[in-house]
């Protein structure tokens, strides 16, 4: 999957069904938060900005290999 140099969106990872199972199956409690709905406009690069400090780096990088081999 193209994405984009990290600018793709949340949005558009989310309306993608292949990329969309790879954030439920390593981030389930976060895919059942309401809140995801309003991060779409949030790009990839902002999300892992964000989630560095609670997200370890080898499931950053390993979330971010698997959505590129899409």
């Amino acid at each position: 999957m193209d994405l984009k140099n990290n600018k793709i969106t949340v949005g558009e990872l989310l309306d993608d069904p292949k990329s969309r199972a790879v954030f439920q199956r390593r981030f389930p409690l976060v895919m059942r938060n309401p809140l995801v709905g309003a991060s779409r406009s949030v790009t990839l690069e902002q999300l892992v900005s964000l989630a560095r400090p609670y997200v370890s780096p080898k499931t950053i990088n390993d979330t971010l290999n698997e959505l590129r081999r899409l």
